[in-house]
């Protein structure tokens, strides 16, 4: 296996894709929307509304806190009903949604890669190209997880500087991320990164077009949503240990999903689709 030919596809791919607007458009709106926007209306939200209607959103304190692990319940021990409120909403309740970003940069990129070729008539050079079909296969999946994986880390470091600003002078000091926070930016992110670049290559290679590629791999975000519901209703808590756990399985899913992949892919059926 030839590290260098993997590499080489990779870089171009990333080249390629940096162009294409409709890819991105979405990408960037979402890391806008839950890194700045939502932590700055929750952490202000505080400042406007009575302490009557926050109570009434966090509904009963002491139930909140019976359903929350006992490690993660003294850390609301002590705290104003405001800084409950930012902290459960930021801290707690948003943090599954973030796993729907390396879902998605994965998917952007990832649809972008034979489907992306093939749209702009550059499949063909590329498949009589001396990189064996493993070669192809990796390089392709390398050039969706890096940006999938960096843009990710960079909306959390977005939020952490968002939620510490402007909570600042509720807390008074820099609480942000919790522990928790730590195994789900660094083990479950580029577990969810590598799960929807594994699929969306493969899917894009069998497809035509790059919506269509790109539609089919949204429904991996229902495995996010389900994670949002869980945590919403106390049935799951992302603690540490539920991340490591759900973190594990997601990677075990990676290894036999990418090892389908790639005994499955055939540059032969792309050549005949030409």
């Amino acid at each position: 296996m030839n590290w260098r030919s993997i590499w080489a596809i990779a870089r171009k791919d990333l080249m390629e894709v940096r162009q294409n607007k409709a890819a991105w458009g979405p990408a960037i709106a979402l890391p806008l929307m839950f890194a700045i926007v939502m932590p700055l209306f929750l952490s202000l939200v505080p400042r406007f509304i009575p302490i009557e209607d926050l109570q009434r959103e966090l509904g009963d304190i002491d139930v909140l806190l019976k359903n929350l692990p006992p490690a993660v319940g003294a850390i609301f021990s002590g705290l104003k009903i405001e800084q409950m409120f930012v902290l459960y909403m930021t801290a707690f309740m948003l943090a599954p949604m973030f796993l729907i970003m390396p879902l998605m940069f994965s998917s952007v990129v990832g649809a972008d890669s034979f489907v992306g070729e093939r749209e702009r008539k550059t499949l063909e050079a590329l498949l009589y190209s001396p990189a064996t079909d493993m070669e192809l296969f990796l390089g392709k999946v390398l050039a969706a997880v890096i940006p999938a994986i960096s843009l990710s880390w960079l909306t959390y470091l977005v939020y952490i500087i968002v939620v510490n600003v402007a909570s600042f002078s509720l807390f008074e000091r820099i609480w942000f991320p919790l522990p928790t926070w730590w195994p789900m930016m660094f083990w479950l992110t580029p577990a969810f990164a590598l799960l929807g670049v594994s699929a969306t290559v493969l899917i894009s290679s069998r497809v035509k077009t790059f919506m269509e590629a790109y539609q089919l791999t949204g429904s991996l975000v229902v495995l996010v949503l389900a994670l949002v519901v869980g945590q919403a209703t106390g049935v799951l808590y992302l603690g540490i240990g539920t991340v490591m756990l759900v973190g594990t399985l997601i990677w075990v899913v990676d290894a036999v999903l990418i090892r389908i992949s790639i005994l499955s892919f055939k540059r032969s059926m792309l050549i005949a689709k030409l």
